[in-house]
């Protein structure tokens, strides 16, 4: 038998194997709509729950009446700059505008549902998103970085695909702040307790440290989930007298306001006193949500399902009604609770994770009741679907919210916020490294020794560690390489690639060029794995966007990553805005983390970022030039931010990025990398450092061709070149496909088993030892 309480019921409904909630404690009768229309001058505290004083106003005027204690909960919630997307929305439209029949042909399902969906072939489908989880992983770092990957996860549950992999891209403050050894250490403990848990590897990601972050660090998630075409759904309320089924953990007062009050506002100086708004994640309980889920799909035993995240019932309700074609009727006495004493107003507001919210045909709820009852998972029948176009809902048998669900959860306020280009970017961009000292050869080894045992460049070893990047035995490539890949067919060996990549430095340059260049940095890394990138996630973090610089800053990246996009042919599927990324009056720089998601025909094609073997030969794809503006040269070595962000040439990204899928594809290559942050000398030290495999190189032709010093040979972020190496045997046919391509290549050199070293010939060398041991001590220095 079901245990007393695992099942609630609506009034309305008849009993179906259920037993009645268990006797609460008395509460005090919640604000009705009765009342409201009773009590008009009644005050509010909108301001405590984030409104604005036109705000509310507004709430009042589409209402006719003062909303009641609830509805100002659900307007608070999904009216806030995290779920109503207010400053943004206006900028957003763009990703739509600017789409082209090329980016439409491989999109199944785009921006605006629970995740983006793309054709992978073979009748598959590949579904994935990121999400922020900032301000609670400051807060609480363990469970607000744990809820992040609970909440990502849900989101390509509710697609009807099968979860397969997690990614993530962290920034925290500077590396030797006594505060960040707190953040690092509960964040990435989070990811790796609820990631573990859920027996999802965790295939790649990225991590950087810099002061800018310290009051305000980045937690980043992305999830990716994979379906058969037939199995993708979508959520939304149809169909009059279609049950509203809750199910899963129970609801709490955690999480209560986080949406609103937590990601939606600024810090102050001191810091946050806002641990209740933190949610508590418990990933067990979402493992078998996650089965539960997929069995109720697979016997097509739901119109739907909707995860409750952000604003949690607010949200699920407001959302199915509004994407449906009526209205719906819900009964908050039947939700089950952790907590007896939580209000009306609590309940609507709170964000417990690990539940869902599901439209249920009535013919059908006795066999939904089945499987959430196999898989031990609590379930209330809240209510039903209604034809009457309100959202309506009850509490003592009181109503205390009676909306339009649109004005709620679609029709929110769109601002129109100033926008101004910041006086200090004039003389940050004429600020540029030409007047920094450059170094002979015997500085350069130092350079590159500095620049390995860098925060940002060293060895994640000590975080990678703690995830289990193999589990589901389908992981094909994960860190360090440059994408994380992942086998979607064992018989076709059909699998995916993907990266997520942002450089805040470039973007506090220049946010148009900054969100381009991060869009190429994604779409190279999954290239030189061999796969065809296909789509995009965004979860673009900015500061205030009451702050005039910030929004101009944000439209910038936006319009940049949107006009990239259509030259590169690849759609925005969904993503994620995060504001009020500020600390005081210190705003992050602008971060718009943008994930690129590919597809390989076969994982044993795939291309690792390191050698392996003697004697291959090692070609410079693209052209070098003198870009040390925002490099990780001019930071590491000069402690230098200033200047122009490298030149983003797209047609180049796509020559290079094709030229490698055919080498791939062909079997031609040993290794691939792109060149990104410190250039092609850390690249080196990477490739070589990957399977202890070392190289003799030349710079001399390079240095020729392109008409760069040393300086610039190794440390320059030129972007569009990737370095790659070719067997002896395939190197006429290699070189005939880049010339064929019209890409520019170049042999620098050859691996080398023999040394133990990378010798950068008449400049220096650098043993493999002393590399790894300046590479790899950094973190583990600090953290373990």
């Amino acid at each position: 038998m079901r245990p007393a309480g695992r099942l609630g019921r609506a009034a309305s409904t008849p009993a179906v194997r259920s037993t009645p909630v268990p006797d609460a404690p008395a509460r005090p009768v919640a604000d009705t709509v009765e009342h409201a229309i009773a009590t008009p001058e009644k005050e509010q505290p909108y301001a405590a729950l984030g409104l604005k004083p036109d705000e509310y106003d507004r709430i009042r005027e589409i209402l006719g009446r003062r909303p009641t204690s609830g509805e100002l909960a659900m307007y608070s919630v999904m009216w806030s700059e995290h779920c109503s997307y207010k400053s943004s929305k206006r900028h957003l439209k763009v990703f739509g505008q600017k789409v082209t029949d090329q980016m439409r042909e491989r999109l199944m399902v785009g921006m605006g549902e629970n995740a983006g969906v793309l054709d992978a072939g073979e009748g598959w489908a590949v579904t994935f998103k990121i999400e922020s989880h900032n301000h609670p992983s400051f807060v609480e770092p363990f469970q607000g970085a744990a809820t992040g990957v609970g909440g990502i996860v849900r989101d390509i549950i509710s697609m009807g695909a099968r979860p397969v992999a997690v990614m993530d891209a962290l920034r925290f403050g500077a590396i030797d702040h006594p505060d960040t050894a707190r953040v690092v250490h509960g964040v990435v403990g989070g990811i790796s307790f609820y990631g573990n848990c859920l027996g999802l590897p965790n295939i790649g990601g990225e991590t950087v440290f810099d002061a800018v972050y310290q009051g305000n660090p980045l937690v980043n998630a992305l999830a990716v989930g994979v379906l058969r075409h037939e199995d993708l759904h979508l959520a939304n309320a149809r169909g009059a007298g279609n049950k509203v089924v809750l199910f899963g953990a129970r609801t709490g007062g955690d999480g209560i306001g986080g949406a609103s009050i937590l990601a939606s506002d600024s810090f102050d100086a001191d810091g946050p006193a806002k641990r209740p708004a933190v949610q508590v994640g418990d990933p067990f309980a979402e493992k078998v949500l996650i089965e539960c889920c997929l069995e109720l799909f697979q016997g097509g035993l739901v119109e739907g399902i909707q995860d409750l995240g952000a604003a949690g019932i607010s949200c699920a309700t407001s959302e199915l009604a509004s994407n449906g074609d009526g209205g719906m009727q819900v009964e908050l006495d039947h939700v089950l609770l952790r907590d007896p004493t939580l209000t009306a107003e609590e309940i609507l507001m709170s964000e417990s994770q690990e539940r869902m919210m599901a439209v249920v045909t009535p013919e059908k709820l006795d066999a939904f009741l089945a499987v959430t009852e196999k898989w031990d998972v609590e379930t209330s029948v809240l209510g039903e679907v209604t034809g009457t176009g309100r959202l309506v809902i009850t509490h003592g048998g009181e109503t205390i919210v009676d909306v339009d669900p649109r004005t709620v959860a679609i029709d929110s306020p769109v601002y129109d916020r100033p926008m101004e280009r910041p006086e200090w970017l004039d003389a940050l961009n004429a600020d540029t490294t030409a007047r920094l000292p450059r170094s002979e050869a015997a500085g350069l080894r130092s350079e590159l020794l500095a620049l390995a045992g860098s925060p940002n460049l060293a060895d994640t070893s000590w975080i990678t560690e703690q995830y289990d990047s193999y589990v589901l035995g389908n992981t094909a490539l994960s860190m360090p390489d440059d994408a994380g890949m992942v086998r979607i067919d064992e018989e076709s060996g059909l699998g995916f690639a993907v990266s997520v990549d942002a450089n805040g430095r470039y973007c506090q340059l220049d946010p148009r060029e900054g969100a381009k260049a991060a869009l190429a940095e994604a779409y190279r890394n999954v290239a030189a794995t061999g796969a065809q990138p296909l789509g995009v996630s965004d979860c673009l973090n900015f500061g205030n966007p009451e702050v005039p610089f910030v929004m101009w800053q944000f439209a910038e990246a936006v319009d940049g990553l949107a006009d990239a996009c259509v030259e590169l042919g690849i759609p925005v599927t969904g993503g994620n805005v995060s504001f009020y990324n500020q600390t005081g009056e210190t705003q992050i720089h602008p971060t718009p983390v943008v994930g690129v998601l590919g597809v390989i025909d076969d994982v044993a094609r795939r291309v690792p970022a390191g050698w392996q073997d003697d004697g291959l030969h090692l070609y410079l794809l693209g052209t070098t030039r003198d870009e040390l503006d925002g490099s990780a040269w001019a930071g590491v070595v000069h402690d230098h931010l200033g200047g122009i962000p490298p030149l983003v040439d797209l047609a180049a990204e796509q020559a290079v990025a094709s030229l490698v899928q055919a080498a791939a594809h062909d079997g031609l290559l040993a290794a691939a990398h792109d060149l990104s942050e410190g250039g092609l000398g850390v690249t080196l030290a990477e490739g070589a450092m990957r399977f202890g495999i070392g190289a003799r190189i030349w710079l001399e032709e390079l240095c020729e061709r392109d008409g760069v010093d040393l300086t610039a040979a190794l440390f320059s972020e030129s972007g569009a070149r990737m370095l790659v190496a070719v067997p002896r045997e395939d190197d006429v046919r290699f070189q005939g496909m880049c010339a064929a391509r019209g890409v520019p290549s170049l042999r620098i050199g050859a691996t080398d088993s023999t040394t133990g070293s990378i010798e950068v010939q008449d400049v220096f060398t650098i043993g493999l030892d002393e590399l790894r041991q300046r590479n790899g001590s950094t973190l583990y220095d600090t953290f373990a």
